[in-house]
């Protein structure tokens, strides 16, 4: 048949998943095409049909067929534009950043909703539907990220990783370390905040606002901070670990260093005489960056998501460097 490709597995390929190797080696394939062709028998290991979580073996070759993309063809990264255009199995492979047979961890990307709610359409935990295992298990959340905050996110792959891990959550033994970018300097180079947040209704919906010790519905919220970079006495990237994990309390918190982070829909105020930094977009400026977390079975997880588009953008028209914050 024309066009008929046989790729033999790499040494550093021991292992894999043969979708993974797929998204490796042709990340413009479809996540769905790819399915269609395993189950028609088009796809092949060493002349013998093959699942999606097969793993493979050094030596093994593997038959391709005619695929109709470039294989060069990475899609580019995610907006809210290319979500739009991906099927749930697709998208969760493009957002894959770490996999063993416990966990999956995502980059979310912004604008995607970790639950479902009100006007909410699309969501991480309605698309896991897409990777029931054999037995018929869906992958659990156990922990979230804001809709507009990008990022890490830990999924586990069965009830009982999803209790250990919510217990790592529970205990703080989880270290999070979030970027943002902030409006100003703040006037110390590093610090803690400690306050209290209650969460109140307002037209615009629910927000988070400082409230007094012992005040009815109030929460404890810890979290530390340092000034990477900064331009000028106008903008500043901070590097900021949440000690607890209250809703929005980063996002509060930067408000109550006077400091609110760039394109916060709900928190950012800015005076009359304040303008919004031609060439950045007006979006939320905060991304997940790292997680370390005890792994289920053994050892730690350690993982790093790059920053999303609009995120990028800013950072080189501020010249800032990611290597200064030294992860």
């Amino acid at each position: 048949m024309a066009g008929v490709e046989v790729k033999s597995v790499d040494a550093g390929e021991a292992g894999m998943r043969l979708d993974r190797w797929f998204k490796s080696h042709y990340p413009g394939l479809g996540f769905g095409h790819l399915q269609k062709l395993l189950r028609s028998g088009q796809v092949r290991i060493d002349g013998s049909r093959a699942k999606a979580d097969t793993r493979i073996q050094p030596g093994q070759s593997i038959r391709i067929p005619p695929l109709g993309i470039d294989e060069k063809g990475a899609g580019g990264p995610l907006t809210a534009r290319t979500i739009r255009g991906q099927d749930d199995g697709d998208l969760l492979a493009k957002m894959l950043i770490h996999e063993d047979d416990k966990v999956f961890v995502f980059n979310k990307p912004a604008g995607l909703a970790v639950q479902g709610g009100s006007g909410v359409s699309r969501h991480v935990d309605g698309m896991l539907e897409a990777w029931r295992n054999k037995k018929g298990e869906k992958p659990r959340l156990v922990h979230r990220l804001d809709r507009d905050t990008s990022g890490v996110l830990v999924v586990a792959r069965s009830r009982l990783a999803a209790m250990k891990l919510a217990e790592s959550f529970k205990h703080r033994e989880t270290q999070k370390t979030y970027w943002s970018l902030v409006k100003g300097v703040p006037k110390q180079r590093e610090g803690r905040i400690s306050s209290w947040l209650v969460r109140e209704t307002t037209p615009d919906g629910d927000r988070m606002r400082i409230a007094k010790h012992g005040e009815k519905g109030a929460d404890h919220a810890i979290s530390n901070y340092r000034i990477v970079e900064q331009a000028g006495q106008q903008l500043s990237w901070l590097e900021m670990e949440p000690y607890t994990g209250r809703t929005h309390q980063l996002r509060v918190h930067a408000v109550e260093l006077g400091c609110p982070i760039i394109g916060d829909p709900k928190y950012f105020e800015a005076d009359q005489n304040w303008e919004f930094p031609g060439g950045l977009q007006n979006r939320l400026h905060l991304h997940a960056r790292r997680i370390v977390i005890p792994h289920p079975d053994r050892g730690a997880i350690d993982v790093t998501a790059d920053m999303p588009p609009h995120m990028v953008q800013s950072w080189n028209l501020l010249g800032f460097d990611e290597g200064s914050a030294a992860d």
